[in-house]
């Protein structure tokens, strides 16, 4: 008997000491998300004295080396490419999940769906390439007088809009796939078309997650640095007239990758200013996008929104009333300025005109098309959207495969850059590379795993879980740009240690932490209560159960979300160019103390270097076929392991 009780004893010693060690590795995110913003604050302190806020948001001139640190080009400049981006992503890729979702059959989805995550997968640097390559001279051969070098606000819109689409697609086909299918069956029970049902019935259902995948991709325009760096033209400028989309122009992201790392002093501490207000503009993106979303599901299920609630009815009556003449008179506008880059104000006009007529009279036309009819054109136009979506990634690969195929050799994959990265190979990239990822692995696997299962296993709802989802939530929103601010903050300032692999795989680990984090905790809630009752019930403690029960039924999901976040590590290009990545190395170093090259660094770096097409398509294939192997690998893990699950 005094056995047994010593044995409970220690069992419930060993459970509360790790139920505490958890929740210490829980904490660490809280002092990540603590450690980038105090960074970032304290490095900003001096441009905040020496400024103002005021006078740094609202002037209108950069000309640092001028002591002019006017930042509102710069805040104009993201904010407009990310206007421009979501024009072009939202109806696109909206209407490809509507075909994915309602549209297209079961096999044809399940063709169709990995298909366009496969954008997701490929390196932010990648998609800058393809722009600078593609986008930027169709853009100068189409407009030849109106963008003289191709690089302009409409080229990054485009290139950031291809970008958002994946996040829209698939975010916004989850949410309609999630509206019960008894929605759908009484509204077909009485008379509605399949469209009909769509447009009345799913769409608005699922409106809350739709607006979630436009914040969403919203955040990842704003956030995007690489690929805006390389088609922009980063000059910051105020578009003349306001919206002329072939002006060059800068974000703050691109404004932090040019000049971090060059400058000291006033300047450098401007530059922390800017990142500190691109992450109050995300800041305010994602709680405008939990509003949004509260309010829409609060009016699907009450008939009225939190706003709506509180105005009179009078009041509501106006509103409803103004709705269609607002949204006409800024159609009006907006096609008149673009009209205007054409032509001049008064054919302008015109056109604006006969577009506001041509949909004022478009309900009329509706009503005499029969509904089949309408069914049949809407469901062409969303297919149609899914055949420009699956074109424009079959582009961008095979522009890059068919160019990038004669660069490689094995010379080219063994041996190291010569001329400047002209000639020679690229293993010190790849070797970088690798070192990168397995560096990352053995920082962020731990971490990561050990919060997602004490979140999903062991945490209680109180104020510390919320403190620390709250904190996971803001890391999974930071842009890539503001971890390498912080580790050159960290490192470079602070430590004096340089540029460094170690510094390199920190900052990479605390970017994939929080993907870590939640695909953990996701996979073990998905594990059937009943296996953890078993396991009680045979005399388990929590601690065993979630050790031999609950962690293998999900590993799975667990591999699989590791493999992603490190495939995202292995593509990132911003994190590292301030604390690890040189363009050119001539041997490999495998200090922990010493730079590295990497692949996507070393892209970035030969896009800078005359006379390197060939080899740069080479990099960005080798790049992307590493990727890409990581995301197929983790995709056969997870159907591996689902044929393997029993419940």
């Amino acid at each position: 008997m005094k056995n047994k009780t010593a044995v409970n004893t220690r069992k419930k010693v060993d459970h509360g000491i790790q139920k505490y060690l958890l929740t210490g590795v829980a904490a660490t995110s809280v002092a990540i998300i603590f450690l980038i913003i105090l960074f970032i604050f304290i490095e900003s302190t001096e441009a905040i004295s020496a400024i103002g806020p005021w006078e740094f948001i609202s002037g209108t001139e950069w000309r640092p080396f001028n002591g002019s640190f006017g930042a509102f080009p710069i805040i104009l400049g993201t904010i407009l490419t990310t206007i421009g981006a979501l024009i072009f992503a939202v109806p696109l890729g909206i209407t490809s999940a509507i075909f994915l979702s309602e549209i297209a059959s079961e096999r044809t989805r399940n063709i169709l769906k990995p298909v366009c995550e496969v954008f997701a997968g490929i390196p932010s640097i990648v998609y800058g390439f393809f722009g600078l390559m593609v986008i930027v001279p169709f853009i100068f051969n189409t407009f030849p007088n109106l963008a003289p070098a191709g690089f302009s606000w409409l080229a990054a819109s485009i290139l950031l809009g291809i970008m958002a689409l994946p996040t829209i697609v698939s975010v916004s086909d989850d949410a309609m796939r999630s509206v019960p299918k008894s929605h759908r069956e009484a509204s077909v029970a009485l008379g509605a078309t399949h469209w009909e049902t769509t447009r009345k019935v799913v769409i608005p259902a699922a409106f809350s997650g739709i607006s979630a995948a436009v914040m969403l991709g919203m955040g990842r325009a704003i956030g995007e640095t690489m690929a805006v760096v390389m088609v922009a033209g980063n000059a910051p400028n105020i578009p003349e007239p306001m919206w002329n989309v072939f002006e060059m122009i800068r974000t703050i992201t691109s404004t932090l990758a040019k000049e971090v790392g060059e400058v000291t002093g006033l300047h450098l501490s401007a530059l922390f200013l800017l990142a500190l207000v691109l992450m109050a503009m995300l800041l305010l993106t994602n709680l405008t996008a939990n509003l949004i979303m509260r309010n829409t599901k609060r009016k699907f299920e009450t008939g009225q929104g939190m706003i709506e609630k509180h105005l009179p009815d009078n009041v509501k009556n106006v509103i409803n009333m103004a709705k269609r003449p607002v949204m006409l008179s800024m159609a009006f506008v907006v096609v008149m300025m673009m009209a205007s880059l054409f032509t001049d104000i008064i054919v302008s006009t015109l056109i604006a005109f006969a577009c506001i007529l041509f949909i004022s009279t478009m309900p009329f036309i509706s009503k005499r098309i029969r509904s089949l009819n309408r069914q049949r054109i809407a469901h062409l136009a969303m297919s149609a959207s899914m055949i420009v979506v699956c074109a424009i990634l079959f582009i961008l690969i095979a522009d890059i495969t068919v160019k990038g195929i004669p660069a490689l050799s094995w010379e080219f994959l063994t041996d190291v850059p010569r001329d400047m990265g002209r000639a020679g190979g690229i293993l010190p990239a790849i070797v970088g590379t690798v070192q990168l990822i397995i560096g990352t692995a053995l920082i962020a696997l731990p971490l990561g795993i050990l919060t997602g299962i004490y979140l999903a296993e062991f945490a209680k709802d109180n104020r510390f879980t919320k403190i620390v989802r709250s904190s996971i939530d803001i890391l999974n929103g930071t842009p890539s740009i503001v971890f390498g601010l912080f580790g050159f903050a960290l490192f470079v300032h602070y430590l004096g240690i340089g540029r460094t692999l170690i510094g390199g795989c920190i900052v990479l680990a605390f970017l994939i932490l929080p993907v870590i984090i939640r695909t953990t905790e996701e996979t073990v809630k998905a594990v059937p209560q009943e296996l953890r009752e078993a396991s009680a019930a045979m005399g388990a403690t929590k601690w065993e159960t979630t050790a031999k029960v609950i962690v293998p039924a999900a590993m799975g999901g667990v591999v699989t979300g590791v493999i992603l976040s490190l495939g995202r590590a292995a593509g990132e290009t911003a994190p590292i160019m301030f604390v690890a990545a040189v363009g050119i190395k001539r041997h490999i170093e495998f200090s922990l103390f010493d730079t590295i090259m990497a692949l996507p660094y070393y892209l970035y770096y030969l896009t800078e270097v005359p006379n390197s097409e060939e080899v740069r398509y080479g990099v960005a294939l080798v790049l992307l076929m590493i990727v890409l192997s990581m995301f197929a690998i983790a995709s056969m893990v997870r159907h591996h392991y689902s044929k393997k699950v029993r419940w």
